[in-house]
């Protein structure tokens, strides 16, 4: 029993190493050229021989500064509005669905989950031609509500979950006390979705974040484009030449982002996906 005990543990510990190395691989390669010189990208190997700053430096204060920097406040301007309507609304959605009782509601969840898997390249074209007539093209707003569909509907079926794990009784007890129905949910519901709502805003922030049809087709300059739409613009020091390494390096700092809040709310993260999906 003891050696099936150990072959097992052995077992999933070599598994899970080949899935992190497969996993990470892709990022230590784009690290690795990232601090490559121009003429150091072409010549085959893993590491560079020299390793170089240049190309953060041409993206940060060089030729490409003023595309990936204005690029780099696009994104973070737009991914934490589209992040904070996002929550707010999904958060009442989401609790009207878990303590009400209406018509519809298996509906509504449904609708949701189709929305969130409905491919986003097929509305591209129609949303493009409505954007222009509207003037919503190549604007802020014009990008923070097709997030809003990408982002509210798994951000209700976040919370629905997590907020039918809260005893209704709580809700009752505030309200015998004196409390309003609001008073009762915003002062006695929302301290206890905290962790929910918390890992909700993250997973939503980084379907914002990540996008890149959107920000490729409804806009046209740099007043709105993201980071991961602006990449592509991105050009060598001649015609001749790629922007591997300053693609690269864009990229390492795009991702730094997301590393950090993971690493930093990974525990919290962790408890609102669990907490959210234990049945009640």
């Amino acid at each position: 029993m003891a050696i099936s005990t150990a072959r097992e543990k052995a077992t999933w510990i070599i598994i899970t190493v080949a899935v992190v190395i497969y996993a990470l691989f892709p990022v230590a390669s784009i690290l690795a050229t990232s601090f490559k010189a121009p003429s150091d990208l072409a010549n085959g190997t893993f590491l560079p021989r020299e390793f170089s700053t240049l190309n953060y430096e041409q993206i940060l204060i060089g030729d490409a500064q003023g595309l990936f920097l204005t690029a780099l406040r696009n994104s973070i301007g737009i991914a934490v509005i589209a992040t904070c309507i996002a929550v707010v609304l999904a958060t009442l959605a989401a609790y009207a669905i878990a303590r009400l009782e209406f018509r519809g509601k298996k509906l509504i969840l449904t609708t949701a989950l189709a929305v969130s898997v409905f491919p986003v390249i097929s509305i591209v074209t129609p949303l493009f031609n409505i954007w222009r007539s509207i003037g919503l093209y190549d604007t802020w707003l014009g990008l923070i509500i097709p997030y809003l569909s990408l982002t509210l509907p798994i951000s209700i079926w976040t919370l629905a979950a997590f907020f039918r794990q809260i005893p209704w009784e709580l809700e009752q007890a505030a309200q015998v006390d004196g409390a309003t129905p609001w008073q009762a949910f915003s002062k006695a519901i929302v301290p206890l979705a905290a962790p929910g709502v918390f890992t909700t805003a993250i997973i939503a922030f980084f379907i914002a974040w990540n996008d890149f049809v959107y920000g490729i087709a409804l806009t046209s300059t740099e007043s709105a484009r993201t980071v991961p739409a602006a990449l592509a613009f991105f050009t060598g020091a001649s015609q001749f030449e790629s922007p591997t390494g300053a693609i690269s390096a864009a990229a390492i700092i795009v991702t730094l982002p997301v590393v950090v809040l993971v690493l930093a709310f990974q525990r919290q993260i962790v408890s609102g996906l669990t907490q959210g999906a234990v049945k009640g």
